[in-house]
């Protein structure tokens, strides 16, 4: 695989509409931040002859990472599509985030792709986030092959480093993973470090030099030979027990020499199905030479070994209302359905989506419909709707290239869905369907802005709305409690790009201000209070007199108004504006602002005028009651407790457990999990866990995850109450 016998010409530099199904190919490279996965992308652009030598597209600009955030922040922070040719084939090379924070984009790249590039440093090893993204893969049983960067490292070693992907990726058969070449070292510099000029086929024994820059093939040295014959046998062996050729082994253990073309077809077949998970090693092209090391072999590997579109499942597809539809895998001619898995606004064009087409052709001005299935909770609604498309092009770089259509299988952009968001299904306008939405990773980092000026907050609602159609991981809500925007990202550097797209994208400058809990007032013990509303002012007056009750309920109880008057001291039609005053009163808080509940109220007594009371006197006497039954009581305030359900590695348990008790949380439970992890489940005041999704990737090495739920209100300790108390005594 990819053993040529001469340098690949590569393609006219231009990646186009794809013809067939079967001459697409969808791959996703995968990595933590600084593997190297932009600068591979690049590598593979310049060997495909899509970049000049100077590694960049026509008009000088990037292929990869030229959005201006990523200039500035100096990583990638979005999902980017690189289309190159490549021996008759198209291939879409997805770029992902190799940040935690972004791993929304990683999805949506999982969700286009079909199989994946998983990039690892020869320099740091294998990160925690990309173990986590390998186990996703091998979940949806996604072709996968490993390529090692940053050879040229001090102290980077090749074989070491496919050992730690053996045992990183391989836990369930490590012979799975094995390389399928073996890096050449030329003479040592200067600093004593040999640098990789080569590579050497363990299956066909053949030499590819990449000293000058340009791939030349010759035969080995015959001393060579032994060095390369361990890994070579080990890699046959892991192949024909991959084959379908029952006979094969059979054949090899007596001393058969197995053809080599039969070995990588069936290499090829076990690489499509996912069950054999191949190693290569990759670098970058030196200044002005035409091909990086390994790029050949690579791209060979991507158009040979990966599945066509042909041959990956689809999701399921439904008709909006449900039913289910049987829709034929990706079948040019069939009905239209193609999903948006990224959404991104340009300063001259507008809305653009990238969309994957799954079945049917894409074209140009034509009426689609758009079945969405809403996140309600993340400021995304729920839509139904015909919209027109505009151009579609292929991306490269900033420039857009337009395609006169885009088939199953293939990727395009398309502009002017103003509608449309990540996630969206687009079908026929008269045949709607909907596909099976993928798992959105849930923003547990709350961000809490407001606007600041004026003219940004005129500004502030559309452009939050925008935001947020562009990024399904991200929540917008305005918390009725305490009166707050807040943005829930999924860490750090996901606020900090969502600020700076706000800023720059949309115009809008914005405060960040502490985040507010929602707290909650009760009652510690029984108390009463008398409420006189009594004025004259000449002409009519304002008279209501009323006496109540005030008992503690158990959580949850909210507020219940009991009428136990006698005698008609408070008139029946008076009753109800007690209540209502009672009721407003307790929504503004009896203490320190906060909300109360969890009381019962008891109306027991009052004085009427038969000519100077009114529904608004008893309103407020009712009022004036409960804040005088307030102050002759001990109030509470109470927090929000979280469910919170941790999945930890084994190795981080402890650390994880003991942060918890520092954070005043109750293990209530754990379980193992698969992949030596543990389950732990606790409850925890909200307060202390505003920064976990931060704290807790710290703490783990970015090995764990975690939910919430909320679970009810608790009193918070007296020692913190009087703080909280003291502070909104400050504010006000």
């Amino acid at each position: 695989m990819g053993d040529k016998a001469n340098a690949h010409p590569g393609a006219a530099g231009r990646a186009t509409a794809a013809d067939h199904p079967a001459s697409v190919r969808n791959v996703v490279l995968v990595g933590h931040s600084g593997s190297g996965k932009t600068t591979l992308v690049e590598a593979l652009a310049l060997t495909a002859g899509a970049l000049n030598r100077a590694g960049r597209v026509e008009d000088g600009t990037a292929v990869s990472d030229y959005d201006e955030i990523e200039h500035r922040q100096q990583r990638s922070v979005q999902l980017s599509l690189v289309p190159v040719d490549w021996d008759g084939f198209k291939i879409n090379l997805l770029d992902t985030p190799g940040y935690a924070d972004f791993v929304g984009e990683l999805r949506a790249g999982l969700r286009a792709a079909d199989a994946a590039l998983f990039v690892v440093s020869a320099s740091d090893g294998v990160a925690g986030a990309t173990r986590m993204a390998w186990e996703e893969c091998a979940a949806v049983g996604m072709p996968r092959a490993i390529v090692v960067t940053h050879l040229e490292a001090a102290r980077a070693d090749f074989d070491e480093m496919t050992r730690v992907c053996a045992e990183a990726f391989g836990r369930d058969d490590p012979d799975a993973v094995l390389p399928l070449y073996l890096p050449l070292y030329g003479p040592a510099g200067p600093d004593g470090h040999t640098p990789v000029t080569g590579l050497v086929g363990l299956l066909t024994q053949r030499l590819f030099d990449y000293a000058d820059g340009e791939r030349r093939e010759s035969p080995p040295d015959p001393e060579r030979l032994p060095v390369i014959e361990e890994a070579r046998n080990r890699l046959i062996e892991g192949i024909i027990a991959e084959s379908e050729d029952e006979t094969l082994m059979d054949r090899y253990l007596e001393g058969e020499d197995i053809d080599v073309k039969t070995l990588i077809d069936d290499l090829e077949r076990a690489v499509a199905r996912g069950t054999f998970f191949p190693v290569l090693a990759a670098a970058p092209a030196a200044e002005g030479a035409r091909q990086g090391l390994g790029t050949v072999e690579l791209l060979d590997l991507v158009t040979r070994g990966f599945p066509t579109p042909l041959e990956r499942p689809q999701p399921a597809v439904t008709t909006p209302d449900g039913t289910p539809r049987e829709v034929t895998v990706c079948a040019p001619d069939g009905p239209l359905v193609a999903e948006i898995v990224k959404t991104a606004s340009d300063p001259y064009v507008g809305r653009v989506s990238l969309v994957r087409v799954f079945s049917g052709t894409l074209r140009p001005d034509e009426t689609i419909h758009v079945s969405g299935h809403g996140l309600a909770d993340r400021g995304h609604e729920d839509h139904d709707v015909d919209e027109k498309i505009g151009a579609l092009s292929t991306p490269f770089g900033k420039q857009q290239r337009p395609v006169t259509h885009c088939i199953a299988g293939d990727l395009a952009v398309v502009a002017k869905l103003g509608r449309a968001e990540t996630g969206d299904t687009l079908s026929a306008k008269g045949d709607p369907l909907l596909m099976e939405p993928w798992q959105m990773p849930d923003p547990l980092l709350p961000l809490a802005i407001q606007a600041h000026s004026k003219a940004d907050e005129d500004k502030l609602s559309q452009g939050l709305g925008r935001l947020v159609a562009e990024d399904p991981t991200m929540r917008l809500e305005q918390n009725p409690d305490t009166h707050q925007v807040v943005l829930w990202c999924l860490g750090e550097a996901h606020a900090d790009v969502a600020l700076e797209r706000l800023r720059s994208r949309y115009g809008v400058q914005v405060d960040v201000v502490p985040h507010k809990v929602s707290l909650r007032e009760t009652f510690g013990d029984r108390s009463a209070g008398r409420g006189r509303h009594v004025k004259q002012s000449g002409g009519h007056g304002q008279y209501a007199i009323c006496e109540i009750e005030v008992e503690p309920l158990p959580g949850g109880s909210g507020i219940e108004f009991v009428d136990k008057v006698v005698g008609g001291a408070v008139p029946r039609q008076f009753i109800p504006s007690v209540e209502k005053g009672v009721r407003a009163q307790a929504a503004r808080g009896v203490a320190a602002g906060y909300p109360l509940v969890d009381v019962r109220v008891i109306l027991r007594d009052g004085k009427a005028h038969s000519v100077d009371s009114s529904d608004a006197a008893f309103q407020t006497a009712g009022a004036l009651a409960l804040r005088e039954a307030a102050a002759d009581a001990t109030i509470h305030l109470l927090e929000p407790v979280a469910e919170v359900s941790i999945l930890v590695g084994d190795d981080y348990v402890g650390a994880v457990m003991s942060d918890l008790s520092g954070r005043r949380g109750r293990v209530v439970g754990t379980e193992q999990a698969a992949g030596a992890r543990t389950l732990v489940r606790a409850e925890v005041p909200e307060i202390e866990i505003g920064r976990y999704a931060v704290d807790l990737r710290s703490l783990s090495h970015g090995t764990a995850r975690f939910d919430r739920t909320y679970a009810r209100h608790e009193p918070m300790p007296p020692q913190l109450a009087e703080k909280v108390r003291q502070q909104t005594a400050d504010a006000s």
